[in-house]
């Protein structure tokens, strides 16, 4: 990328159903979201205080590689200005960097320009240093909006806010988190009975990613930044499972998108179910193969 392209700051948008290709969606602002959701959030932030906001290095990603709150992801970082980018975030961000999308936006006219989106705070759990780099395990916390963009070089660095659910019911959500936590675990046994070739990790990443949402305390991190138990519970179902098709790892990420996309924890956990059961039917049926 051109140092000299412009970069748009632009918040997440509303999108329709069924997700489309991430590369062709167009980036709306806020003030193209539907009115009903301008509306509450105008109101929240008439009542509320200002959202705590951190000063944070940037790792931007290609528009195929959105990472949500709860999924894990490993990263081999070796240019010298990432190594930079680690170093600040070990030392001096309590091991916290943000994982976003520098997405190419066409327009009509001929000068490069990207737009920032789907920022995900993320952790870092573990470190492992190489003959060139280091091999990075990190963990998204909390989506969050990117307001102000400080640094281009040697590495980006903005600050973010976190980026939560509009407030939900409680009594309304607890059999749709019951049923999600069921199917989750159902289709992680069900995982563990299916045979891989020996190059081939078995997947346990729905197992990894319900114990982090479960967790009761989050003492590493800023607590300003940690969503409720429902909507970090709403994301945990969208990650990979073993054997996934090309195909089926395009619906997942365009599941994830709009996941990201979305402030309502309860249609989240609602396609949550339906993309856990479908993993089950595709799990099931490839272990009956397996068994004939």
């Amino acid at each position: 990328m051109a140092a000299s392209a412009p970069i748009r700051l632009l918040s997440p948008s509303s999108s329709p159903w069924p997700p489309q290709d991430p590369s062709r969606r167009p980036v709306l602002p806020l003030q193209a979201w539907p009115a009903r959701h301008r509306h509450l959030r105008s109101v929240r932030c008439a009542l509320s205080p200002p959202p705590p906001s951190l000063d944070l290095p940037l790792l931007p990603f290609q528009p195929a590689e959105v990472l949500i709150p709860s999924e894990s992801k490993t990263l081999h970082l070796y240019e010298a200005r990432y190594i930079a980018l680690l170093e600040e975030a070990l030392y001096k961000r309590k091991n916290t960097f943000v994982h976003f999308v520098l997405d190419p936006v066409v327009d009509s006219t001929t000068k490069a320009s990207f737009a920032v989106r789907y920022g995900c705070l993320v952790h870092i759990e573990s470190i492992q240093k190489l003959e060139i780099g280091a091999l990075i395990s990190i963990r998204g916390v909390c989506r969050v909006n990117i307001s102000n963009l400080l640094d281009m070089e040697p590495y980006f660095r903005g600050t973010v806010s976190p980026m939560m659910d509009e407030p939900y019911e409680a009594i309304e959500l607890g059999t749709r988190i019951s049923k999600l936590k069921e199917s989750m675990c159902n289709l992680h046994s069900l995982q563990m009975k299916l045979k891989v070739p020996e190059d081939e990790p078995l997947q346990t990443n729905i197992r990894a990613s319900l114990l982090w949402s479960e967790k009761e305390i989050f003492e590493e991190y800023n607590e300003s930044f940690i969503p409720g138990h429902p909507e970090r519970l709403s994301f945990a179902a969208y990650q990979t499972v073993s054997g996934m098709s090309d195909e089926e790892l395009l619906t997942l990420q365009n599941y994830k998108i709009q996941a990201m996309d979305s402030i309502d924890t309860l249609e989240r956990l609602n396609n949550g179910i339906k993309f856990v059961e479908h993993n089950i039917g595709m799990i099931a049926a490839r272990l009956a193969i397996q068994n004939i």
